[in-house]
């Protein structure tokens, strides 16, 4: 399955692994970032052996944001983003949403443990 394909068709399954996957770990990050005017707080993972990132974002004006960032055969960096939708946004945990609006606003990354995001 290309890419494309995975995050137009299947984004609901890639929030839940990433979530899993975000809530499992301790601490987890949750990172502020910035380019040109706009921001935004991200969580991430990597899987290395297929060089993918999956990250999910949330910008300052409630906009969540899935991104696949990988590379290709010839070794050419490409970027995914979809906006997700009301049933989307209301799969993830309201602790992480109301953390990660939380470093949106502060404009500061910040540790916590896993387990408290799945409140």
């Amino acid at each position: 399955m290309k890419y494309e394909e995975l995050i137009q068709h299947h984004s609901g399954e890639l929030i839940e692994k990433l979530v899993s996957f975000v809530i499992s770990k301790d601490p987890v990050e949750i990172l502020f970032n910035f380019e040109d005017n706009d921001q935004w707080a991200i969580i991430s993972m990597h899987q290395y052996e297929e060089d993918l990132e999956i990250s999910l974002r949330l910008h300052p004006n409630n906009q969540f944001d899935l991104y696949l960032g990988y590379y290709d055969d010839e070794d050419e960096f490409h970027e995914l983003i979809h906006h997700l939708n009301q049933a989307e946004i209301d799969q993830l945990p309201e602790g992480l949403k109301k953390l990660m609006k939380k470093v949106v606003d502060d404009e500061k990354g910040l540790r916590i443990a896993g387990n408290f995001l799945s409140k």
